[in-house]
């Protein structure tokens, strides 16, 4: 085979922001919903690549997902820390620089929500790191830390890992 310098590899540039077309078959969530996490699908649990639905083409079923590293959005995240028997079982407070995984355990599914702050799912299986919580504002940052040791659901800014994984 001869060797040859490719004059069209570069889609995407250092520091450039990753907006990248994803068929809805390769998500975890097939009906993705703007400003909403996505994941994509993977061979291994915990190791899949998430970002946030910028926008959605139904008849194509297209989503445009934000993969970009270290973009932050508020989204909504639920406390729990670990399951038994398939349901919540601990919480905690959510705190700056705490981990949110993309959780989509059954009860997570039930509760319309994406992101926990539980490595595992309610099924035992590893979530993927989505990203951390971070403060947007100084009000923000006062208000942390946010929720506490029972069930809650907390809008939370998170700096999302994206394509850098």
């Amino acid at each position: 085979m001869t060797e040859a310098v490719q004059n069209d590899y570069q889609v995407s540039s250092e520091g450039a922001v990753r907006h990248w077309e994803v068929p809805y078959a390769r998500m975890t969530d097939t009906t993705p919903t703007p400003t909403q996490p996505a994941e994509l699908t993977s061979l291994l649990a915990g190791t899949q690549v998430c970002g946030t639905v910028l926008t959605i083409d139904a008849g194509d079923s297209i989503a445009v997902v934000d993969f970009t590293c270290s973009m932050v959005y508020r989204q909504d995240v639920r406390n729990v820390i670990d399951y038994a028997d398939n349901a919540e079982a601990t919480w905690a407070a959510i705190n700056i620089g705490d981990v949110i995984y993309y959780d989509s355990g059954a009860t997570m599914v039930a509760l319309g929500l994406k992101l926990s702050t539980s490595p595992l799912d309610s099924g035992g299986i590893a979530n993927p790191r989505f990203g951390w919580a971070v403060g947007w504002s100084d009000a923000d940052i006062a208000s942390f830390p946010k929720g506490g040791i029972t069930a809650s659901t907390q809008s939370v800014a998170v700096m999302q890992i994206g394509a850098a994984g």
